[in-house]
């Protein structure tokens, strides 16, 4: 596991770039700021994973082909996009907690094992217990639930609530909700679990993060 001032400061430094992305966004959507500037940082994230999806592809023409279409994209959508800022953000939102809903969710039907329980394989190579398998089942239960309880009341707020009130659980509550659902996690680990079948917190971080990218997940 890295250790030492780099990879904290590095890491701090990931936070408060979420943390300042975090509040853009949610002056953008409360109606704030220029339209054009707003737009551009709602697009963003978008942009930021079409480009990691199209560095993927091993052709350059596919590269060149999908870097033109999506710059032709943005350029008819932008009028479209500016005037409906919160409509792009809330799309994001969702987008985001319903792809990960069903990240999650897929793992507990069929054969194989549940997104947690692979994760936890990972981390313990020797083999885990039972009850161990039991339990990180139940956690991607919880994980499952929340993403697709969040997304649901983000639409809800979306569709009844004011901008700016929607905006704050969106973009400002977002965040912190999933540090507590991790630190809750973390708790009822401590109470459920022997202390030879806990890794460290840092190490489940670590652990959700490597389970979670594309290259890492069982087709």
């Amino acid at each position: 596991m890295p250790t030492g001032p780099v990879p904290l400061l590095r890491g701090l430094a990931v936070l408060l770039l979420f943390a300042a992305w975090a509040v853009a966004a949610h002056f953008g959507s409360a109606g704030g700021g220029h339209p054009d500037i707003n737009t551009t940082l709602g697009v963003l994230p978008l942009v930021f994973v079409a480009g990691l999806v199209l560095w993927r592809q091993s052709a350059l023409w596919l590269r060149i082909a999908g870097v033109l279409a999506g710059v032709l994209l943005l350029a008819w959508l932008w009028p479209q996009l500016r005037q409906n800022v919160a409509l792009l953000y809330y799309l994001q939102h969702l987008g985001t907690h319903v792809a990960l809903g069903i990240l999650f969710g897929r793992t507990l039907f069929g054969p194989g094992e549940a997104l947690i329980t692979r994760i936890a394989r990972t981390v313990f190579r020797d083999g885990i217990s039972e009850r161990k398998a039991r339990y990180t089942r139940q956690v991607t239960v919880a994980w499952t639930a929340f993403f697709f309880g969040n997304a649901g009341v983000s639409t809800l707020l979306f569709l009844f609530a004011p901008a700016e009130i929607w905006s704050i659980h969106a973009n400002l509550l977002t965040g912190p909700l999933i540090g507590l659902m991790f630190l809750a996690e973390h708790l009822v680990r401590l109470r459920i679990l022997p202390p030879e079948e806990r890794p460290s917190f840092l190490t489940v971080i670590q652990a959700y993060r490597a389970g979670t990218r594309p290259t890492e997940r069982t087709p």
